[in-house]
């Protein structure tokens, strides 16, 4: 069973209590206004609601810290579907097919293009059935992985059908789904965020007026460290150390919306990126690197909150690394190949199928490495 850090609130949940209702309130009659600093009051209230694991108030950003609770989960998780380098054979020994593929940069599109799968508009029943036994290459990075018929790219992010939720009009229901897309895309999909650069696109549709969750993005980027991984919501590869493999990553998941706590609509989107690499050294091996992703943002109602218009504010998130390094925090995903010589840690938990989508993300969460059963 997955351990849960004692600052996680039971089942999981995201923010909201009488505390930071209250802040809210409080705020609503200034919603006009540029934020305050708050009162010594208030930073004593925040201080005493940070120890006790509760959200924090509107005023230092809108409970982003709920996510501390979970974050040494998400490390845990990470962990768990992060392989070491060790485990580059071992996924290999479980799925033998994946071997050498070819250099970066001169691949093509997969040679047999596949039909699609319909979009996702619910949680799967179970794991996708086993691919052929295919060897990955250049001109076939998809080739013996479930990911074969899924969506490229932004194609993949299928909006569904906005409607009016309560007094939400669809019209604005539509743009939270718009941000939220621009979000996962520009964390996600964008090519300068995954050749590590800043994902500016991603920062365009963050709050500003959620602080303390933008400055810890930026502090993640700029000095990436344990307590400070971009990891969490950006999918970044070393370019000195590998290379995507053409243009196309594969994507499946789901998005949907309900009434928000703060007067606005909120998303719930749950996807997964498949991320076909080979090292920058010239080596042909192809590998993938699996990320699933879990975000809930509300566009709240700036007519009531201190919020900035058009803006997200990102309420949690999650995540599950399958294929990378254990025990490396340098702001990058590592992949790990057939080929590479073993190091770090050594695996210790049961094998997960990191393109399982029936699992909710860290159903499976314990601590220490674990291995992955495909990649």
């Amino acid at each position: 069973m997955a351990s849960r850090s004692p600052e996680e609130p039971e089942g999981g949940s995201s923010l909201s209590d009488d505390a930071l209702r209250a802040f809210l309130e409080e705020s609503e009659h200034g919603a006009a206004s540029a934020p305050k600093e708050p009162s010594a009051r208030a930073r004593m209230v925040t201080e005493r609601l940070r120890r006790q694991g509760e959200p924090e108030g509107w005023r230092t950003g809108p409970a982003w810290r709920e996510l501390d609770g979970r974050a040494a989960r998400r490390r845990r998780v990470w962990s768990v579907l992060g392989m070491a380098a060790a485990l580059g054979l071992l996924a290999v020994a479980l799925k033998p097919s994946l071997l050498p593929g070819d250099l970066f940069g001169a691949g093509e599109p997969e040679a047999v293009a596949a039909s699609p799968l319909p979009p996702e508009t619910a949680a799967p029943t179970g794991a996708p059935a086993e691919a052929p036994e295919e060897t990955p290459t250049l001109d076939r990075p998809f080739a013996g992985s479930p990911a074969l018929d899924w969506a490229d790219g932004e194609a993949g992010v299928v909006l569904p059908a906005a409607r009016a939720v309560g007094s939400v009009s669809a019209e604005r229901v539509g743009q939270a789904l718009r941000l939220t897309r621009q979000l996962l895309v520009g964390a996600n999909l964008d090519g300068k965020t995954l050749r590590g650069g800043r994902p500016t696109a991603a920062f365009a549709v963050l709050d500003p007026l959620q602080p303390e969750l933008v400055e810890h993005l930026d502090t993640s980027l700029r000095v990436p460290d344990e307590e400070h991984d971009p990891l969490e919501l950006f999918s970044r590869f070393d370019p000195e150390e590998v290379r995507l493999v053409g243009d196309v990553v594969k994507t499946r998941g789901r998005m949907t919306f309900a009434k928000g706590e703060y007067g606005g609509v909120a998303v719930h989107a749950d996807y997964t990126f498949v991320y076909p690499v080979v090292r920058a050294d010239g080596s042909t091996e192809v590998t993938r690197t699996i990320v699933r992703r879990v975000i809930d943002a509300e566009l709240a109602d700036p007519a009531r909150y201190r919020v900035t218009s058009g803006r997200l504010l990102v309420r949690h998130y999650d995540q599950e690394l399958a294929n990378s390094a254990c025990e490396v925090h340098d702001g990058f995903l590592h992949p790990q190949f057939a080929t590479a010589e073993p190091t770090g840690p050594q695996p210790s938990g049961p094998a997960t199928d990191p393109y399982d989508r029936s699992k909710e993300v860290g159903a499976d969460a314990f601590e220490g490495c674990g291995t992955v059963s495909r990649v």
